[in-house]
């Protein structure tokens, strides 16, 4: 159980969900996140006494009613919507699953389906992380995720270097609208850290505790 008392309040900056890149008025490009995951986190963080902003892409889910909310819906919306709140937040953590590329031209109106082949232009968007990384203060922390479907922990490493990451956490595609995952935690300058598979819940509260004991929260 957590105790409210013997904790210093931190602001939380959690973003969540999965972007959606539009190609014409009515279909997009998007990928199978729940945003269990970063909602979970919320819950936690606001359980731990501490204040939560959460940066959602669109899911199914509820919304902790103590947390500030900001709805996004492209990667883009998601990078100012960052840019907005990074200043005033303690700990950045990115479960959203953005998406890496947007049309480079959406249609302005719905494309008829037509009986050749059509070539879809692609450009990358905003490396959101790699921004927060560049731009932190000495006191934040930034945290990120990695899903690899291989090489995991490889991957993972290349990008907390990459993105100037304190903490990464890296799972597979296992976890994808999934109630239970299992992660793998390495932070700056430590070894990595295996978390058990257990559902989404239990992993949220650990994350938090270890959040907290990094920034010497007492």
């Amino acid at each position: 159980m957590y105790s409210r008392k013997r904790r210093r309040k931190l602001q939380f900056l959690i973003t969540a969900g999965g972007t959606r890149e539009y190609i014409d008025p009515v279909r997009f490009i998007s990928n199978a996140s729940s945003g269990k995951m970063g909602y979970e986190l919320a819950r936690s963080a606001l359980l731990a006494g501490h204040n939560v902003m959460l940066i959602t892409a669109p899911t199914n889910l509820n919304a902790p009613k103590e947390a500030g909310v900001v709805e996004v819906e492209s990667a883009n919306d998601m990078f100012e919507a960052v840019k907005d709140k990074f200043g005033g937040c303690d700990c950045l953590i990115m479960t959203a699953a953005v998406s890496d590329y947007a049309p480079a031209k959406p249609a302005r109106h719905k494309i008829k389906k037509s009986p050749g082949t059509i070539t879809l232009k692609l450009k990358p968007t905003h490396d959101i992380l790699k921004w927060a990384g560049t731009h932190k203060k000495q006191n934040q922390v930034v945290v990120g995720f990695a899903l690899e479907d291989r090489n995991i922990k490889a991957g993972a490493e290349r990008k907390m270097r990459d993105k100037n990451l304190d903490m990464i956490i890296a799972n597979t595609p296992a976890a994808i609208g999934s109630e239970r995952c299992e992660i793998w935690i390495k932070k700056a300058g430590q070894e990595w850290h295996r978390f058990a598979d257990a559902p989404k819940k239990h992993i949220a509260n650990r994350l938090i505790r270890l959040i907290e004991k990094s920034m010497r929260v007492d």
